[in-house]
């Protein structure tokens, strides 16, 4: 499965990745490759869970760039 994840740095230079479409997953990391392999760890975790509680995982976010003319 794939999932849209935000990354952000924060004021101290923290990378925080987030993922819109699973509420609550997020995960930190001092760079850019940290962060994306531990919310995949958090990912993978959120999902176990989910599934030990049988619940639905939620549909992956699709999306399109849009060009706009300015």
């Amino acid at each position: 499965m794939r999932f849209r994840v935000t990354i952000q740095q924060d004021e101290d230079g923290v990378f925080v990745a987030e993922v819109p479409v699973l509420p609550g997953c997020l995960s930190q990391g001092r760079t850019r490759s940290e962060v994306i392999e531990n919310i995949k760890e958090a990912i993978g975790a959120y999902l176990e869970s989910l599934n030990a509680h049988s619940e639905p995982i939620p549909s992956p976010i699709s999306e399109e760039i849009v060009e706009v003319a300015l």
